[in-house]
């Protein structure tokens, strides 16, 4: 199957996933057993969207999404970021 061209914006190249691996602040973060078991609980889930809207309003889940996706996707690459 092709992916829609909404669908290809959304994947992640598998560089920039490796990138995930080497930092350190990711490491740091994943050490945390609460973040860790929000984790957990999002991959067991079976309602996996309503979850992380739940997720999105936990400061520690949203500092980890903030963080990979500073990884994978810089500021300074991002699209329609003002000067």
């Amino acid at each position: 199957d092709t992916l829609g061209e909404e669908e290809e914006q959304d994947r992640v190249p598998p560089q920039k996933l490796q990138l995930l691996g080497e930092s350190a602040e990711l490491r740091d973060l994943l050490r945390n057993p609460h973040l860790r078991q929000l984790l957990l609980a999002l991959e067991q889930a079976r309602d996996k969207s309503s979850l992380l809207r739940r997720l999105m309003q936990e400061p520690l889940f949203l500092e980890f999404a903030d963080c990979c996706l500073g990884i994978v996707e810089p500021p300074e690459e991002k699209e329609n970021v003002l000067p």
